[in-house]
């Protein structure tokens, strides 16, 4: 294969990287969990960064899958997972904002946070797990007809590809959270600290909610 072709992959692996990050599922929850949370940009970067590898590894072994299992059998494996992904953050939402509903009567019950009530010692490492797992769940089936493209080039041009595809999502995600993030931490007013985990939960119910409405 030639270097153009080797280019061509690399522009459109980069094109559906950042492209597909456009999507408010990719972005607003981590707006919002880091606002209701009170993260800083350096963990709201981190967290976003491990959600975005592992939506691409996830999408990236699909691809690799196809190369055995043929590329329709994985696509529609991989569209089915799509056709969730606005379920799984709904419940997400659900789950997120139900527990900070339950977080603030708990406080006002006893007067004060109490670290027992919930059962939850670190919430917000639990979030950024939660969130993780969401991502990992909901792969990117567009990358797969490229992953497969790319195999015929050798292991090391093939993973060029995917490093390229990895960065542009990972770059878009952040480009697109960090700015998000520093707007919403600037609203301030005592209820929003109050119910912030309850609101951040509603925000991203309605992005679930978007997201299976459009079928992004």
């Amino acid at each position: 294969m030639s270097d153009p072709y080797f280019a061509a992959l690399a522009v459109a692996a980069v094109s559906v990287g950042t492209l597909h990050t456009l999507a408010p599922d990719h972005w607003v929850p981590f707006a919002a969990v880091a606002r209701a949370r009170g993260w800083s940009a350096g963990r709201t970067a981190r967290v976003t960064a491990l959600c975005g590898f592992g939506h691409v590894t996830v999408s990236v072994l699909l691809g690799l899958l196809a190369l055995f299992f043929g590329l329709g059998v994985l696509e529609r494996f991989g569209r089915s997972l799509e056709s969730v992904a606005g379920l799984l953050l709904i419940g997400f939402g659900l789950a997120y904002g139900l527990w900070g509903l339950r977080r603030v009567v708990g406080a006002r019950l006893h007067g004060h946070a109490h670290a027992h009530y919930d059962h939850v010692h670190d919430p917000s490492r639990v979030t950024a797990w939660g969130l993780f797992a969401f991502f990992a769940a909901d792969p990117c089936v567009a990358v797969i007809p490229i992953v497969a493209a790319a195999a015929p080039l050798g292991v090391v041009p093939a993973a060029g590809i995917v490093l390229v595809y990895e960065t542009g999502t990972i770059a878009a995600m952040l480009a697109l959270v960090l700015p998000a993030r520093a707007g919403a931490s600037a609203l301030r007013a005592p209820w929003l600290d109050r119910y912030g985990d309850a609101l951040a939960g509603a925000v991203i119910v309605t992005v679930g909610l978007v997201v299976s409405a459009l079928g992004w």
